[in-house]
């Protein structure tokens, strides 16, 4: 940035680069609108009032806003490349995010971080990123690899790296795990952000884990563990994704005095929603059409995001300022019109400007990362027992509960699976280090009436998790995905009728963003046509099954998991 040219534009004695003319600007700071000019010089914003531009656009009867940014994602769990990504949000107003590549890393380890953070060079969006923390997630994964607090020191040296993801092990935490300890150690004195991932945590296991250093959560799923968050001095991320919606719940706390510690996350957000409904704008929108205030709506994921990363001189429009903006029609349909980043057009009337789509380039670790035998039915036999332990989904949440339950006569008959009662069965296998491991289990709430669905994104080991209403028909989805290197199928009477594949490290595909959205309604209309529960995402929520850090149960390659106690219940090999 040349100073002294940013002062003269300031100054009115230099024209700017460009100038936005006739529109409302809300400022993030006093939360008014304010109809002035915006000046732009070398990509920060020069000034605000009346200015003359080398470029003048008229923007009339619109209402400038800061670019939004989105608190917490993984980039992975879109199901798309950077590339692909930024096609979809960008036009929606995004211009930054802060990614978690812990889906990658569980898969590749340190070779999955360097691919994933390849493929967001010379993206227009700014990629940001928070090293994984838990990798893996919890003592009782079988992820494909384990990265180390020296594993992961080297980056903080790079300029986008901000700090360490969601410590997700709140239990090692507060019991002082040396591995743990270090890698906190390690991201205070780098002096980035330690975000936090810890359901239902309270009382001096709380005191504990903030003390560590932890500043943030987005697993706050009602208003009470909120507030009681917030006065412990946590930030708060009101998840709004594909699975996971906690902004009805939180609402409380997108108003003032609480608002000002408050930012939006998506953490997870499918192709679909992405282009149907958009991104970080759709959480405004509804926001707002829930009574929340636009300025307050707006400062969640523009200044309050900014603040808390430690993004000086982003997430507003005033001067000395990165112009990054966004006009928006309207502070009712919130529709995105024109994204500005640093001070260039980047989107316009919901499409990119520039194309950022290139060759993916090979990786063994990550292009190949199937390491697993073919599927044998025979091995999804289960004894069944007097009172079977079942993980009851929850609608619209990423919760489940434990249900125990004494099968029927039909159940019995049928390997444990009671479609009457709609328990079903589900695997879990191995698919990193080929060892054979199959974790087997039953599930309640997921509605189908046959066939069974299978993913290899299975949250946050990513092994491959079937679920089914008979062992044939498991076993032949299984193995559809294990033939394709990953990916999600659905299958009926031993066919596959649907499936995606997802060849980069069996999380993301190399198609479109238009394509993907297409292939996945194809696999959700088929997975309704075999009686999906309309109250959950079939894939998004399969893919939760297996994550042991999310209460009650869960079920992973060695069974059947209690999160609370870290203990397998129902061992399986």
């Amino acid at each position: 940035m040349n100073l002294k040219r940013i002062i003269d534009v300031a100054m009115g004695r230099e024209k700017a680069d460009l100038v936005l003319k006739g529109a409302s600007v809300l400022n993030v700071f006093t939360e008014q609108l304010e109809h002035k000019d915006v000046a732009i010089c070398d990509g920060m914003i020069a000034g605000l009032g009346l200015y003359d531009g080398v470029e003048e656009v008229d923007v009339s009867g619109k209402i400038i806003v800061p670019g939004f940014m989105d608190a917490h994602m993984h980039l992975e769990s879109t199901l798309l490349t950077p590339a692909q990504f930024e096609r979809g949000s960008l036009p929606r107003g995004t211009t930054a995010v802060m990614a978690d590549p812990h889906e990658i890393a569980n898969v590749a380890g340190t070779e999955g971080l360097d691919y994933i953070m390849r493929l967001c060079e010379d993206l227009d969006m700014h990629i940001y990123f928070n090293l994984p923390s838990c990798v893996p997630a919890a003592p009782l994964e079988e992820s494909g690899e384990t990265l180390e607090a020296e594993d992961l020191k080297p980056y903080y040296q790079r300029k986008n790296v901000l700090g360490l993801a969601e410590m997700m092990n709140s239990v090692g935490v507060c019991e002082g795990e040396e591995a743990l300890l270090n890698k906190l150690a390690d991201a205070k004195e780098f002096g980035g952000i330690i975000d936090g991932h810890a359901p239902f945590l309270g009382g001096k296991d709380l005191n504990a884990y903030v003390a560590s250093g932890v500043r943030s959560d987005h697993e706050c799923t009602d208003a009470t563990e909120a507030l009681d968050k917030l006065a412990r001095g946590q930030w708060i991320m009101v998840r709004e994704g594909t699975a996971a919606k906690n902004l009805n719940a939180l609402l409380p706390i997108c108003k003032p005095p609480y608002c000002d510690r408050a930012m939006l996350c998506t953490d997870d957000r499918h192709p679909e929603d992405l282009l149907r409904e958009g991104h970080l704008d759709a959480i405004i929108r509804k926001a707002v059409n829930k009574g929340v205030k636009p300025a307050h709506a707006i400062k969640m994921c523009t200044l309050n995001t900014a603040t808390y990363f430690g993004l000086k001189d982003y997430g507003a429009i005033a001067p000395g300022y990165h112009a990054d903006l966004v006009v928006l029609s309207d502070f009712i349909d919130f529709t995105v019109e024109q994204v500005y980043i640093d001070g260039k057009a980047v989107a316009k009337n919901g499409a990119v400007l520039n194309d950022n789509v290139k060759p993916i380039p090979d990786c063994d670790k990550v292009l190949r990362s199937f390491h697993m035998q073919p599927v044998n039915v025979e091995k999804l036999y289960l004894p069944i027992k007097e009172r079977q332990r079942v993980i009851g989904l929850k609608k619209r949440e990423l919760l489940t509960d434990e249900i125990i339950i004494q099968p029927t006569e039909h159940g019995l008959n049928n390997n444990g699976i009671d479609i009457d009662r709609d328990v079903l069965k589900a695997a879990v296998f191995e698919r990193h280090h080929n060892t054979g491991h199959i974790g087997i289990g039953f599930i309640s709430g997921y509605g189908i009436k046959r066939g069974a669905i299978a993913t290899s994104v299975a949250h946050d080991s990513h092994n491959l998790i079937a679920v089914g209403c008979s062992d044939e028909d498991i076993a032949a989805a299984a193995e559809a995905v294990r033939e394709m290197g990953g990916g999600m199928v659905v299958v009926d009477n031993g066919k596959v009728i649907e499936s995606l594949p997802l060849p980069i490290a069996g999380l993301m595909s190399t198609l479109t963003i238009e394509e993907v959205e297409k292939r996945v309604d194809q696999l959700k209309e088929a997975a309704s046509e075999l009686g999906a529960s309309a109250d959950i995402d079939p894939f998004m929520t399969l893919s939760f099954v297996s994550l042991p850090v999310i209460p009650v149960i869960r079920l992973n390659g060695k069974g059947v998991i209690n999160v609370n106690r870290q203990e397998i219940v129902e061992a399986t090999f």
